[in-house]
């Protein structure tokens, strides 16, 4: 299958710094949801911004429905909707006025779509922006985002900050999105129970570097941490330990099968593992 996007081995330094995006590379499937995890610093924001073009990447290519985006492709900027974790609009404007500006910049902005998620979403049209919770700025951003019809959704921890039950309305919205075959989400966040919901891959980045691309049915059900004492540790084979992590006198370690994994080795207990405690293996973990 085609993908809506490919980010292959882009880089981009940061002279005055230490951080750098080093070969990041992953690919979106249409129809589906990416998850992309990673600490705070870890680069998801750069990554964003250079398949945006807000950052200009040193190296590699990035191709959004099969092209390379330019500064000039408006075009190609009508397929895409993004959401920034914190102030998307002026305070002062209203979405009444927000939804009259915005008629002007896209050719495909669906005002009744947008008045139809107003509603749904419970945010007052004519209150201003500023007198809006960050729950209710949020969801506004993701009303905006989508009711130019885009393709592809960029959403930046669009549900940090959020209670509970707004982010599962969130969540109910972005499912809805990728119902239609040729559209595809990026979703940036740090809350991992949520991609644990909804997403299909999840790309995890720590340093500038991306240290693992998977789909989240083979995280949530094949992935598994091992439990072992020092002498169970030194008996496993390394081609089995993606990563781990030694607490006290246990070593935690990630396998890509825990059913395989406890066939082969008798002795140390099996456990099923969170996407959490996955990118905490190989985040703060050691390779052999």
């Amino acid at each position: 299958m085609e993908n809506i996007l490919e980010v292959r081995q882009v880089c981009k330094a940061f002279p005055k710094t230490d951080f750098a995006l080093e070969n990041v590379s992953f690919s979106i499937p249409y129809g589906s949801i990416m998850g992309f995890v990673g600490e705070n610093g870890a680069g998801k924001t750069t990554t964003i911004g250079c398949i945006l073009n807000t950052v200009f990447k040193d190296s590699g290519t990035i191709r959004l429905f099969g092209k390379e985006l330019s500064d000039a492709d408006t075009e190609l900027r009508e397929d895409i909707g993004v959401v920034y974790d914190g102030d998307n609009f002026p305070a002062y404007w209203t979405a009444e006025q927000l939804a009259h500006v915005m008629g002007g910049l896209y050719k495909k902005w669906d005002d009744a779509l947008f008045q139809k998620y107003l509603q749904e979403l419970h945010l007052p049209p004519r209150q201003k922006i500023k007198h809006y919770s960050r729950g209710m700025s949020m969801k506004l951003a993701v009303a905006v985002a989508l009711s130019h019809h885009p393709r592809l959704l960029i959403l930046d921890e669009a549900t940090s900050g959020l209670d509970p039950i707004m982010r599962d309305d969130m969540l109910d919205v972005f499912l809805d999105h990728v119902q239609e075959e040729d559209h595809a989400i990026l979703l940036s966040s740090h809350i991992t129970t949520d991609l644990e919901k909804v997403a299909d891959y999840i790309t995890f980045i720590h340093n500038g570097r991306i240290i693992m691309t998977a789909s989240k049915n083979d995280l949530v059900y094949h992935f598994a941490v091992m439990r072992c004492k020092e002498s169970q540790f030194l008996a496993l084979d390394p081609a089995d330990i993606l990563a781990y992590r030694k607490r006290d006198l246990q070593i935690d370690v990630l396998v890509a099968d825990g059913k395989a994994a406890q066939r082969r080795y008798r002795g140390p207990i099996v456990d099923h593992v969170s996407v959490d405690e996955i990118m905490l293996l190989l985040v703060k973990g050691e390779r052999i």
